[in-house]
């Protein structure tokens, strides 16, 4: 049987098992079953029997076909209704909390007390919205189907794997029509410029990666990657000044040829309220390249409203993709913890700081102490926007956050640890100073990947402390767990976890 961690890695159901894609309704069914039973192995087995096979690869194929492809890559449960997904999705996150028990009796660590995870795992809370939720995409640019080297979409691995390419992606389920625009107008603008003959694909100038960020309040923002070193990649130019410094001059004008076909020219449908260039800098050759956001044009931030607030994000910052689902999974947080008037938070959180402010609403006290950069700017702002004093952030790194943990008595509050490590994971020492800090005695645990990296962490808040020499103070025992479908038509989720000791 598979397990759960092999199911939702990330090409366990794409191209090589294909669970669930190309197959009529009566396989899916079969398949979804099987599923939902438990053999995952067995379901894709299933419905490769019913597949009708394509013809991969040969010449002809149209776009629809490739597009369905990129579809069942990205999006696995996309054919699936609804009710099917968040079964599907259920029973993964069973499997991993199974996992995780057993672990823990094997080292006789509490447990819930009623038998098996039914007990502690609750029914997953779906999410308002099911298509075109995303308020942030992601396009890449390199060739397409058809050939043409500049292509805006996302990629796609070729039959065989051996090479990738973009495939438009205005089709996908999660992806909102004034996504689909700007990377469209996008495109246009890259086609513009002559394509020269040798241009070859590791030669796609100096226009990349394109990111675009919508919000509640009918904001967009388009982020554009911008590699100056592509200028000199067969991408003609259009500087024709013999001096020295016509590169940069050339750059300048790269730049003006965007802000003027987005705010002025064909661009200009996209109605984009903030145009930025992240571009790529190499200082010298022997320091390493760094990143730099410059607005060519409109408003420096967009901002977006959460459970009666209003939080101001930078180009730069974390903001979950699904915001009707993040509404619903704080009310959870809070519910979990327990928050009301006497709670004091520690928020150990990434990101805009819009958790901790969410939660300052129900706490006494929210004090944040991983953010870090403009996240900080941030969320400062918004909590003066807010009018909310009862929310702190110390900009502190790692090792500082570890030494105030150890320093922090509580005096005798009762205290609730907010852990979201979003992408950048809970190093060891961080989940130590949470162990060792007596005050704790309530935690909650947002994770996206419960079932990889996230299962290691949970597995050492709660084993006994003899199991070994560096894991001080009492144990924590896990008390319940809800699911919160943030990504429908995707195999992940956000799974919200209460802590006690």
């Amino acid at each position: 049987m598979a397990s759960p961690r092999s199911i939702l890695s990330s090409g366990a159901l794409l191209s090589k098992r294909r669970l669930l894609p190309w197959c009529p309704q009566g396989q899916h069914q079969a398949s979804l079953a099987s599923a939902v039973e438990g053999n995952f192995t067995q379901a894709a087995s299933e419905h490769s029997q019913g597949e009708r096979k394509p013809q991969e690869g040969q010449p002809g194929q149209d776009l629809s076909f490739w597009q369905e492809r990129l579809a069942d890559q990205l999006l696995p449960l996309w054919r699936l209704n609804y009710d099917e997904q968040l079964k599907v999705k259920f029973e993964v996150t069973k499997k991993t909390l199974e996992q995780l028990q057993g672990r823990l009796h094997k080292l006789g660590a509490a447990v819930a007390e009623a038998p098996g995870p039914g007990a502690l795992l609750q029914p997953f809370f779906p999410s308002p919205v099911i298509d075109g939720y995303r308020n942030k995409s992601v396009f890449s640019v390199n060739r397409g189907p058809d050939g043409h080297p500049r292509t805006v979409g996302c990629f796609l691995r070729s039959p065989g794997g051996k090479m990738i390419f973009c495939v438009p992606a205005g089709h996908l389920r999660t992806l909102p029509a004034r996504h689909h625009q700007v990377a469209q107008c996008y495109e246009v603008f890259l086609r513009q410029t002559p394509r020269n003959p040798s241009l070859d694909i590791h030669q796609l100038g100096p226009w990349r990666r394109l990111r675009v960020r919508t919000s509640s309040q009918g904001h967009t923002m388009a982020i554009i990657t911008f590699h100056a070193q592509g200028l000199s990649q067969g991408w003609p130019s259009l500087s024709t000044a013999p001096h020295f410094g016509s590169k940069q001059e050339d750059i300048c004008s790269q730049k003006e040829r965007a802000k003027e076909f987005f705010m002025s020219g064909q661009g200009s449908v996209c109605d984009l309220t903030s145009l930025y260039l992240k571009e790529r800098v190499t200082p010298s050759p022997q320091q390493s390249c760094f990143h730099r956001y410059q607005l060519l044009a409109g408003e420096p931030h967009v901002f977006e409203d959460v459970l009666g607030l209003k939080f101001r994000i930078s180009p730069g910052a974390f903001f979950p993709p699904n915001t009707g689902a993040t509404e619903a999974l704080f009310r959870i947080v809070a519910e979990l913890g327990g928050v009301d008037q006497s709670t004091v938070i520690l928020d150990l959180s990434h990101g805009t700081g819009v958790t901790g402010l969410s939660l300052a609403q129900r706490a006494a006290q929210v004090l944040s102490l991983r953010l870090v950069r403009q996240a900080v700017e941030d969320a400062r702002w918004s909590a003066a926007f807010n009018e909310i004093t009862n929310w702190e952030c110390r900009q502190c790194d790692m090792e500082k956050a570890v030494n105030w943990l150890g320093k922090f008595r509580g005096d005798g509050r009762a205290l609730m640890a907010l852990v979201d490590p979003v992408g950048a994971g809970l190093p060891h020492r961080v989940i130590r100073a949470i162990r060792g800090c007596p005050a704790i005695q309530k935690l909650v645990f947002i994770s996206g990947r419960p079932h990889a990296e996230d299962m290691d962490t949970f597995f050492q808040l709660c084993c006994p402390a003899s199991s070994g020499p560096d894991l001080p103070g009492e144990p924590f025992t896990l008390s319940r767990a809800v699911p919160v479908d943030m990504l429908p038509h995707t195999l992940s989720s956000q799974l919200v976890l209460a802590f006690t000791r």
